[in-house]
């Protein structure tokens, strides 16, 4: 049973940009996923062909999704609207495999799996992307009833921040399943970011 939920979850996630645009509400209920939408992303390979910008992409965007796991987590604990929790979990579901695929392809090519936070090494593409401890602190401690507003636009930026950097991989990198990947990110976190919208305005 938990195995189902599981792929529901997931596929409610790669699959929201579609959704959208189909559907008229966001309380419709998700189609079930298909056998092969369900499958892990963990499972995918990225053979050996890289570059420095492919292995920066990589470890940028596990930084990345580690904060959002922390903020997720959050979220589904504190979140009032059910729509909002639900959200939550299937960003976790997906951002967890996504991140065992990372960290696989980081350490398949001997690179490290987190990023140099040095300043230096990321000024050529606007800084290493982020959100501050601070504000991922504050979403355990603010009040209640204000809880889903200040996740949604601190989470609102934290998404975009990641279309952002998939635009480093597909501009500079040289693996094909790396670029293959920051396209999917691209589409995945407009899904998100386009319902998390909805959400704020009602």
């Amino acid at each position: 049973m938990a195995a189902a939920v599981k792929r529901a979850l997931i596929a409610a996630a790669l699959t929201a940009p579609f959704l959208l645009g189909a559907c008229g509400t966001a309380k419709e209920p998700v189609p079930p996923a298909p056998p092969a939408a369900a499958q892990a992303v963990a499972e995918i390979k990225a053979g050996d062909e890289h570059n420095d910008t492919d292995v920066m992409f990589l470890q940028m965007l596990a930084y990345h999704q580690k904060q959002g796991l922390q903020m997720t987590a959050t979220a589904t604990k504190r979140a009032k609207n059910p729509e909002l929790k639900n959200l939550a979990q299937a960003i976790q579901l997906t951002e967890k495999d996504e991140l065992a695929m990372i960290e696989s392809w980081l350490s398949g090519w001997g690179a490290d799996t987190k990023v140099d936070q040095a300043p230096s090494l990321h000024a050529d593409h606007g800084g290493l992307p982020g959100t501050g401890d601070a504000e991922i602190k504050a979403l355990t401690t603010v009040k209640a009833a204000a809880f889903d507003t200040a996740f949604l636009n601190l989470f609102l930026a934290h998404q975009h921040q990641a279309m952002e950097m998939s635009k480093v991989a597909l501009t500079g990198g040289k693996n094909d399943e790396t670029k293959k990947f920051a396209e999917r990110v691209q589409q995945s976190r407009q899904g998100e970011i386009q319902q998390m919208l909805k959400l704020m305005n009602g």
